[in-house]
């Protein structure tokens, strides 16, 4: 997860991609000109080759301060964590 809040940071669509679930990637990946501020991790658990993330990631999007608060899903495959997809604690 830090890996990827990472690469967000430093604009790596490369590494993003190269780290999403083929099943759930997008073909292409587009990003947002936001200045991150910093990463919580809350939650994590692993069960075998699953594994959850809760997180509150903060940045700043035309001069606002915002925060993106998910629910990551991962799995792993030959030794790589995949991100699968990733969801709001609001909309559970």
């Amino acid at each position: 997860m830090r890996s990827r809040y990472s690469a967000y940071v430093q604009r790596l669509l490369d590494y993003l991609l190269a780290t999403w679930h083929p099943a759930t990637a997008p073909g292409e990946l587009e990003l947002a000109p936001l200045k991150w501020l910093g990463l919580e991790v809350r939650h994590c658990e692993q069960s075998g080759d699953a594994g959850v993330v809760e997180f509150v990631a903060r940045y700043r999007e035309h001069g606002r301060a915002q925060r993106l608060h998910e629910i990551s899903r991962f799995v792993r495959e030959d030794g790589r964590w995949y991100y699968i997809d990733g969801q709001s604690p609001e909309s559970t």
